[in-house]
């Protein structure tokens, strides 16, 4: 069964035949998930598979190699991939976030070099922010880079990084000025393939996301041309993080009401189905409540999410906007994770039922990206 919310104005009909499309290609990937999530990463041929669907850097001008679309078509993708359950993937932060930076922020050369590599798949994007000693506060990461010639030479490391260990093309947080504060920020695009001094930690195990590679990368002395820094300008790097933090932010939110919708879908299904003292579960007020409950949530996410993602395409979405739909969503996400599991009662538990992986799934949605406590504290500020 489907549950329908009201009506996406942003949707067009191209729209509308992207998500049906990128559905069927990620509900094909069903049979390879238990497989994905036992070796801690999903294959690489996936992303050459996503690449020639289309369904990577869709909202990138066609001159890079990308679909030509609008932030709705990214949009589109991610309720599909959500709606299938295949959160492991990590082509939100390659084509949502990666992408992004790179064509707002990157010179023409650097446009043209690495944008046709990440809509085909050849290259996989990441972004290197948070260290082990710092999370969201961002002026105070200590990886470096300092001039040698030409070239930057990076020291330091990196923790829970979406993609690590596929990634070839890294947009990378460091400071170019240790004097400074967010002034010394700067991003640099570091291409790994062959690269003397670099390398990926452990694929790090986590509660939930367990198809989706997560790493540490360690710089040792590596150098990479000068000419790799973002946009040709040291010190921009903070700057151009808040900027793009807001559509992060919104892509986290689109992937929580994706998955709402999932989670009621198949609640309702089970609890048709399944029998306790001679009836259906759904037979029990308690049960019909809980899922009008949980309606209501889908409802009311499905509808700011919508409003956000017109906003996103009109270019007029605000971060503190951003900030409050991220910290609302998720939260209204891990809650209903955990009344839909209630109601699948001891199967809930079981990882072999989509629920379990779901509710395990969501919890990230809380932290990164900035954590929701972050999120209030941002808002707040323009309160």
């Amino acid at each position: 069964m489907s549950i329908e919310g009201f009506a996406s104005n942003w949707m067009t009909e191209e729209h509308s035949m992207v998500y049906d499309s990128a559905l069927k290609m990620f509900k094909s990937w069903e049979d390879k998930d238990e497989q994905w999530r036992e070796n801690g990463m999903i294959d690489r041929e996936a992303w050459h598979e996503a690449g020639d669907m289309g369904f990577l850097c869709a909202s990138m001008p066609e001159e890079y190699g990308g679909g030509g679309g609008d932030f709705g078509h990214e949009a589109a993708i991610l309720l599909a991939q959500a709606q299938a359950n295949q959160a492991g993937f990590g082509g939100m932060v390659h084509s949502g976030i990666v992408a992004p930076y790179i064509l707002k922020h990157g010179t023409e050369e650097q446009k043209k070099a690495w944008l046709p590599k990440l809509a085909t798949g050849e290259s996989v994007g990441a972004i290197a922010m948070t260290e082990p000693t710092t999370g969201s506060d961002l002026q105070a990461i200590k990886t470096y880079a300092v001039k040698d010639g030409d070239d930057y030479i990076i020291n330091g490391s990196k923790t829970f990084i979406t993609n690590g260990q596929h990634t070839n093309l890294i947009v990378l947080a460091c400071k170019t000025d240790r004097d400074q504060g967010a002034q010394g920020v700067s991003l640099i695009v570091v291409e790994t393939d062959a690269l003397e001094g670099f390398s990926r930690g452990r694929n790090l195990k986590k509660t939930g996301l367990s198809s989706q590679d997560t790493s540490e990368l360690f710089f040792s002395n590596v150098r990479v041309p000068q000419k790799n820094v973002l946009g040709g300008v040291e010190g921009l790097g903070f700057i151009q993080m808040m900027q793009e933090l807001p559509q992060e932010r919104l892509i986290i939110a689109l992937s929580g009401c994706g998955a709402i919708k999932l989670a009621l879908e198949l609640t309702l299904e089970y609890v048709k189905e399944r029998e306790a003292f001679g009836k259906s579960i759904w037979k029990f007020q308690n049960t019909r409540f809980k899922l009008a409950e949980v309606q209501a949530d889908y409802l009311a996410v499905k509808a700011l999410c919508d409003s956000a993602v017109e906003a996103m395409i009109n270019g007029t979405l605000t971060a503190p906007q951003a900030s409050l739909i991220k910290y609302w969503v998720t939260e209204k996400q891990c809650n209903v994770m955990d009344e839909c599991l209630q109601l699948f009662g001891g199967y809930g538990y079981m990882t072999e039922y989509p629920i379990a992986r779901m509710y395990a799934d969501a919890r990230v949605q809380k932290i990164y990206g900035g954590t929701n406590e972050i999120m209030k504290e941002l808002a707040s500020r323009f309160m």
